[in-house]
């Protein structure tokens, strides 16, 4: 197995390419698998960000150089990885924008997937849309799937409970990711923290193993800790695990 860059007790990080960190993973040994691949939205265009105009552009590996062929043949690959090391009663989370969910989307299906559901976040205070040619971009889809022919774990009745006793829909209400989770530094598509946790609390228990592809800022990870289950998380910058050890450290020494 490839030397790990962070472990301590259930909380492990690998730094390097997930496609061959996935290889060495135990076959089948996952509970869940939260994944937010690159979008391949980074086109040199503009947004806002704290009330600023900025580039648009998430970093070298977020590219729009990709043709669709390309980007279908870079889901299937890191998306088959996750098949393999899955339990097959665990479930899958993909979240992604319109430039490359749909995508994600066939994908799934493609690699022995089921959708149980498609979640619609939508976001309380997002962005403006500053070049005014289109609406203001205030979603992000998740897609919950599931292997084809096995049933999954779902905790329905907590999440009645935390909708006042009502059956949750499809479409969740969080605001972006609060300004107290990027002090340990930030990631250009970190995930609100509320986000992960519903979406644990949904469909693991304690003590499940979950894992991210792509941990960024380790935002699922700290999520996973807070809530009592494993973790690990992959990630090819160094920069982004340090910032993760930061946030889990801290968590750990606030007793959170």
């Amino acid at each position: 197995m490839t030397n790990k860059y962070y472990s301590k007790e259930n909380f492990v990080l690998y730094n390097g390419d997930s496609f061959e960190i996935l290889k060495k993973i135990k076959k089948k040994s996952v509970d869940m698998i939260f994944a937010d691949p690159p979008y391949f939205l980074s086109n040199n265009g503009i947004t806002c960000n704290s009330g600023k105009m900025v580039s648009v552009n998430k970093g070298k590996w977020d590219s729009t150089l990709m043709t669709t062929n390309e980007k279908l043949k870079f889901n299937r690959r890191w998306i088959k990885l996750c098949e393999s090391v899955l339990k097959d009663t665990g479930t899958i989370w993909i979240s992604g924008t319109f430039h490359n969910i749909y995508i994600v989307g066939v994908a799934l299906e493609l690699e022995g997937f089921e959708v149980i559901n498609n979640i619609t976040w939508r976001k309380l205070n997002p962005p403006p849309h500053l070049a005014k040619k289109a609406f203001t971009h205030s979603t992000e889809t998740v897609l919950w799937a599931r292997k084809k022919g096995f049933k999954n774990y779902f905790n329905y009745d907590l999440m009645k409970t935390i909708n006042n006793n009502k059956q949750m829909k499809d479409v969740w209400d969080f605001g972006l990711t609060k300004p107290s989770e990027k002090k340990e530094g930030k990631h250009p598509t970190q995930k609100p923290l509320a986000l992960l946790e519903r979406i644990i609390l949904a469909s693991t228990k304690e003590n499940d193993l979950i894992l991210d592809p792509f941990n960024g800022s380790g935002t699922t990870g700290i999520a996973a800790s807070k809530l009592n289950r494993k973790y690990i998380g992959i990630e090819l910058e160094s920069e982004y695990l340090d910032l993760t050890i930061r946030r889990y450290e801290k968590g750990i020494s606030n007793n959170e």
